[in-house]
């Protein structure tokens, strides 16, 4: 045991959320350059990787990033053919996968036999594979995918304009299109065409309830009502008449029963404070209105190519004054894109964006000088996001030592580079989906359109800093999918070096070459002091082995993933709930290690 460590546990959580460089005022070595690079614009370093950047040139690295060849990354195009149906549109996975509702009422008689059960319990399960391909295909990309950087940015994007799966029970059908089609070809390109993608998105017109928002009855539309009350009678006695084509008459019949009865300021909302603007962006909540207004009738018809549908009878044709820009009366669709340009290149934008991008590339509180900097590009560049990251990382504050090691990685970020430094394989099952969301972070999983935080005080707590620990405990055990540490290539190599070395080892190849005296004690001794419960100083041999299978458990009850009713996060908190076999040697170095501060930093 290590008693003036556990007297320090104070310390080494502090250690989590500390700098990583304090202290120091020196430059980065080259090597720490790439070593910073594969660990900002990737998911950190796979093999052998560093000294490919450095044979590169680290510059150059950069620049292939930001300029790679056109067309899917060649590292995923097999990778794909696992997931068949990320490629089909909504229209298509909602025929392939019947909603279940849809399916009970093709039942003749309304009543349900054995096997009609069977078969409904059976395309009910068909139907979920739809959330855990996209998962899973999420994680497998960023583990292998050479175009690191557009997997980078994929996540930051999705994160930005954040849905939510459990919105309802037709997202599952909206979200394959909403990652492959809108975010992932717009994630180099111009913030316009990235913001008018998402904004006509189906997924982000019914998660922000954009497509139930309607003119208020006081108001003009472009369609006299009388007309429009007309043409609903005619569609429900189509629905009735069996005349229905590209959907359901069920759905349809749903959907023209609980017609939308106002204006819906939500997604309004969220375009001004978190999509563009930013919170203290310069606006009032008469913009808010006035820009719910613009944008009523924008809504999502089944069976369209894109899903998009804008309804004249549902739009507000009265004029309008947005951000002090008049909105004359009797526009229809091309007033939300006049909007959309007026927010897409607003200065509060082209800060609010720079800002937010240099939080996730550099630091948590980026210096003001480099965020003025990156707007001016916005706004010069008309919002050319390869352009504003390009200047973000050739600056010199990102290569600042006071930017080195400071951010706390996400829990997606530990388990893909945990993968990767390790040299894993792409895992093709949920398992490792699971694992993320049990760490604290189901993909798709969070409610509030703010997605998941960037700033590492909002994922570190003593529940999140032990579920991190044990993480480590698992990939030591081999346990997490893709992994298995006899096939890391320097496991050998490591194995056959006397303890002190392996250290060394370990520290030179994971922690890239640095640790503090504190994790390097924690690795010669094999204990954590984090871990280490009552009674394990009674049975030193055993007691690791053993406090690592209780406090699993624990961590299940701590985790930040406290929300029991998320079923992969169950699952994943499962499978850390396997007991471990006991981890002795390099094993047990290598999963401390994994659960240091150092690797929970990038």
């Amino acid at each position: 045991m290590v008693p003036h460590l556990r007297s320090s546990i104070p310390l080494l959580v502090a250690m989590f959320l500390g700098p990583g460089s304090a202290g120091r005022s020196d430059t980065l070595t080259e090597r720490e350059r790439a070593s910073h690079v594969l660990h900002r614009l990737a998911f950190g370093p796979r093999h052998g990787e560093v000294d490919r950047v450095l044979a590169r040139g680290v510059d150059g690295w950069i620049a292939d990033q930001l300029q790679p060849a056109r067309g899917t990354d060649p590292s995923v195009v097999a990778l794909l053919n696992n997931w068949p149906d990320l490629g089909r549109s909504p229209a298509e996975l909602r025929r392939a996968y019947p909603p279940p509702a849809s399916l009970t009422r093709l039942v003749t008689g309304g009543r349900l036999s054995r096997e009609d059960s069977l078969a409904l319990a059976a395309q009910v399960r068909a139907g979920r594979t739809l959330v855990t391909q996209l998962l899973s295909a999420r994680v497998a990309r960023a583990v292998i995918a050479e175009r690191q950087l557009d997997e980078v940015m994929t996540d930051f994007w999705l994160n930005h304009f954040n849905v939510f799966v459990g919105k309802n029970a037709g997202m599952r059908y909206l979200l394959p299109s909403y990652e492959q089609d809108v975010i992932r070809p717009r994630v180099m390109g111009r913030f316009r065409d990235l913001l008018g993608a998402v904004a006509k998105s189906p997924a982000m017109l019914t998660y922000l309830d954009n497509a139930q928002s309607v003119a208020d009855s006081t108001r003009p539309t472009l369609v006299d009502r009388r007309v429009a009350q007309r043409r609903v009678g005619l569609a429900r006695r189509a629905v009735r008449q069996g005349r229905v084509a590209n959907v359901d008459s069920a759905t349809l019949e749903r959907a023209l029963a609980r017609r939308p009865r106002g204006l819906n300021e939500n997604y309004a909302r969220e375009l001004l404070e978190l999509h563009t603007l930013g919170v203290d962006g310069g606006y009032s909540q008469q913009d808010v209105i006035e820009v719910a207004r613009a944008l009523t009738g924008w809504g999502v018809r089944p069976g369209q190519p894109d899903g998009f549908f804008f309804n004249r009878a549902a739009h507000d044709a009265g004029d309008k004054r947005i951000l002090g820009e008049r909105f004359p009366a009797g526009r229809g669709e091309e007033e939300g894109e006049r909007v959309l340009d007026l927010l897409a290149r607003h200065p509060s934008t082209a800060r609010h964006i720079a800002r937010k991008l240099a939080v996730r590339l550099v630091s948590d509180a980026p210096p003001d000088a480099l965020v003025d900097r990156a707007a001016e590009v916005f706004r010069e560049t008309d919002g050319d996001l390869r352009a504003v990251v390009r200047s973000i990382v050739t600056a010199p504050e990102f290569f600042d030592r006071s930017a080195w090691r400071v951010k706390v990685k996400s829990p997606f970020e530990v388990v893909v580079s945990a993968v990767r430094v390790l040299g894993g394989r792409a895992d093709t099952t949920v398992l490792s989906a699971a694992v993320v969301a049990q760490l604290g972070q189901p993909l798709y999983g969070h409610q509030a359109p703010d997605g998941w935080p960037e700033t590492g005080d909002e994922w570190m707590n003593t529940g999140a800093i032990l579920a991190r620990i044990n993480f480590g405990l698992q990939v030591g055990a081999s346990r997490v999918p893709g992994t298995r540490l006899s096939a890391w290539p320097d496991y050998a190599r490591l194995a056959a070096l006397p303890a002190a070395a392996q250290v060394d080892g370990v520290i030179a190849t994971l922690l890239g070459g640095a640790a503090s005296p504190e994790t390097r004690e924690i690795l010669a001794s094999g204990q954590n002091p984090l871990l280490t419960g009552p009674g394990a100083d009674a049975d030193p041999a055993q007691g690791e082995a053993e406090s690592m299978t209780g406090r699993m458990r624990g961590v299940e009850r701590s985790s930040p993933t406290s929300d029991r009713a998320n079923p992969l996060a169950r699952r994943g908190a499962a499978l850390a709930g396997r007991p471990l076999p006991p981890l002795r040697g390099l094993d047990q170095l290598i999963a401390l290690a994994i659960g240091s501060p150092e690797f929970q930093r990038r």
